[in-house]
């Protein structure tokens, strides 16, 4: 069933052309470089303020321009980077942890659990992932903490159904009716045999749902629910520059740039990835 839906999905021309996937993965690690080591990338002060030079439009001191308390912007895209990409992170891999167990749980359990998971999966997922992240994070709280716990709770069902409809597809294998003739322990088969064999797909799901994380969080911290001024993030970014758009339109247009580059990044590569899948899956 994932295999067709994967398929279906990949059918539709995408770019996956080597040149694409090329530039897809040098920005992926240039995102990932301006996380982890940002002063490799941008040498200044991302929470330094100088007010003379606040709306300096892009220069060769300033390459990005300058936002409304003279902040260089490019230096703050670059540190926005750390919580953008840790938010993103963070919450697929809760999604991941939540989703698998769910969708394993309801894969192998009986006909009762089972109908009673894929139609609460279904029901979840039948909202957008940003509306149900927006509502749990209105009974959490704002913050970094909760951003990343309400999104990857929201995220959950898109992972429990793969991983349900693999497990089921697994669990009628040859393979796994031959181990139940060796072995008693059902716990053995699963790990051993159903578990393993389950999560081949996933891949694919992850890559795909890691640039809807990013997305999610840009989303959500420009209606203020995540990191708070002055930590750089590109959502909040976007949302303290907003105002400015007419006046200072850098101070817009580069964090979002960084937004929409990276997720279309994820894109490209989870496509790629999908269709490496397909290949491999074909008999």
């Amino acid at each position: 069933m994932t295999r067709a839906i994967l398929r279906q999905r990949f059918a539709l021309p995408v770019p996956h052309r080597p040149v694409a996937v090329l530039i897809a993965g040098v920005v992926l690690i240039l995102a990932v470089l301006a996380a982890l080591v940002p002063t490799l990338l941008a040498s200044g002060d991302p929470l330094q303020t100088e007010l003379v030079t606040a709306h300096r439009p892009p220069s060769l001191s300033h390459p990005f321009g300058t936002d409304q308390l003279g902040r260089d912007v490019f230096t703050r895209v670059v540190y926005g980077a750390r919580l953008s990409l840790f938010i993103g992170v963070s919450a697929t891999a809760l999604a991941v942890l939540i989703g698998v167990s769910a969708g394993l749980a309801a894969g192998i359990g009986g006909r009762v659990v089972d109908a009673i998971a894929s139609r609460g999966f279904d029901l979840l997922g039948a909202f957008p992932e940003v509306l149900l992240a927006l509502v749990l994070i209105t009974f959490t709280g704002t913050g970094t903490g909760n951003l990343v716990l309400a999104l990857g709770l929201a995220a959950a069902p898109r992972f429990a159904r793969v991983m349900r409809a693999e497990t089921r597809a697994v669990r009628a294998a040859d393979h796994v009716a031959q181990a139940r003739l060796l072995t008693r322990s059902r716990a053995r088969i699963v790990v051993r045999h159903i578990l393993p064999n389950a999560l081949r797909s996933l891949p694919v799901v992850v890559t795909l749902g890691l640039g809807t994380s990013i997305l999610g969080a840009a989303a959500l911290s420009f209606l203020g629910f995540g990191p708070q001024p002055p930590d750089p993030e590109w959502g909040s970014m976007l949302a303290e520059a907003h105002g400015d758009l007419r006046i200072a339109w850098w101070s817009v247009a580069f964090p979002g740039a960084a937004v929409t580059v990276v997720v279309l990044a994820t894109t490209v590569l989870g496509r790629h990835v999908g269709h490496h899948f397909e290949r491999r899956a074909q008999p």
